[in-house]
């Protein structure tokens, strides 16, 4: 990895049955990668897991959902200096170990923003179910019809950044369901986007938060809010290149 300094930004909500192998398994792709938990507001023992584990633990003081927990950590990396990031879940469903293969076209000044997809390969092994699968495959369509460039994964939380990301996710970050409108944004936006097919684990401790009936509801939701979105103005950040 080159020289610029990277972080790695992990939300955790109760998620101290896994955050520990988490924290452990991003040093362990390189010891040099700071690893920043933003607790958000957790009832269980998340920040001082993380914490003992060595990663730089944010502890929210009230739950603010998983787009403001993400953007306190964008936050923290612009104020910090660094050049490079990679947003992963405090649930151990993403592999860090494939942190080097989205950080591959940053590195090489091809993009910006690198999207860890489970569908860039049609023959990928991630099956969601029925709702979700619906969802994902909308909110594609629409995001790659209003950002004028197909995008196959849009609520993939794994991600890498260079410092035009940073910057962008720092100011301009949805706080509700936020990962299908931030690709949007980041397209408006000027960023060169780009998409790396991952593999993505089931997740052994927790429960998620997405319901059946509240897939649904996410669907209804997140389409208004890509419409409203579609016709703000974003401005052009320095370093954003198309």
């Amino acid at each position: 990895m080159n020289g610029q300094p990277l972080v790695a930004i992990v939300p955790a909500w109760n998620e101290a049955g896994a955050i520990g192998r988490v924290v452990d398994e991003i040093k362990s792709v390189d010891r040099g990668i700071d690893v920043v938990v933003v607790d958000d507001a957790s009832s269980d023992d998340t920040a001082g897991v993380a914490e003992s584990h060595g990663a730089v633990v944010l502890r929210l003081p009230f739950n603010v959902g998983i787009g403001g927990a993400v953007q306190t950590g964008f936050r923290y990396a612009l104020e910090e200096g660094y050049g490079r990031a990679v947003r992963l879940d405090g649930d151990g469903q993403h592999d860090a170990t494939q942190i080097p293969k989205i950080l591959g076209p940053i590195e090489a000044g091809e993009a910006d923003l690198v999207i860890g997809s489970r569908f860039v390969d049609p023959g990928g092994a991630y099956r969601p179910p029925l709702a979700r699968r619906i969802g994902i495959r909308v909110f594609a369509r629409l995001v790659s019809v209003l950002g004028r460039q197909r995008v196959t994964d849009t609520t993939s939380g794994f991600v890498a950044l260079d410092r035009a990301g940073i910057e962008l996710f720092a100011t301009q970050y949805p706080h509700d369901y936020p990962e299908v409108e931030a690709t949007l944004v980041a397209l408006r936006s000027g960023l060169r986007l780009e998409q790396v097919q991952v593999e993505m684990r089931e997740r052994t401790t927790g429960t998620s938060s997405i319901t059946f009936l509240r897939s649904l509801y996410y669907i209804v939701k997140v389409t208004l809010a890509l419409l409203v979105a579609s016709i703000r103005r974003y401005p052009k950040l320095d370093g954003a290149r198309r």
